[in-house]
């Protein structure tokens, strides 16, 4: 079993946080608020998304590399992961 399917509820947990966290901004936006208090909040949407992304990673990291046997399997996954790594960095 997969561990995004496995960890479904943690993942679907994380995520809606995040959703209600962009919906609060979205008000924020609407009304007029201070600078800071809108920095604060994305910052927020920042700091739970790099939360979602390494526990996402983690899971597979664990799965697909740590626990994988066949190694060619195990050096394509981690290319997976630098792939989406890279993406996410820049």
């Amino acid at each position: 079993m997969s561990h995004t399917i496995r960890d479904k509820q943690k993942i679907i947990a994380r995520t809606n946080k995040i959703q209600g966290q962009v919906v609060g901004l979205k008000k924020m936006l609407d009304e007029p608020h201070e600078c800071a208090a809108v920095l604060q909040q994305i910052a927020a949407i920042r700091g739970a998304v790099n939360g979602l992304m390494r526990e996402v990673i983690k899971g597979h990291l664990t799965e697909h590399i740590v626990h994988e046997v066949e190694e060619k399997k195990r050096e394509e996954d981690l290319e997976v992961v630098l792939k989406v790594l890279d993406s996410y960095i820049k």
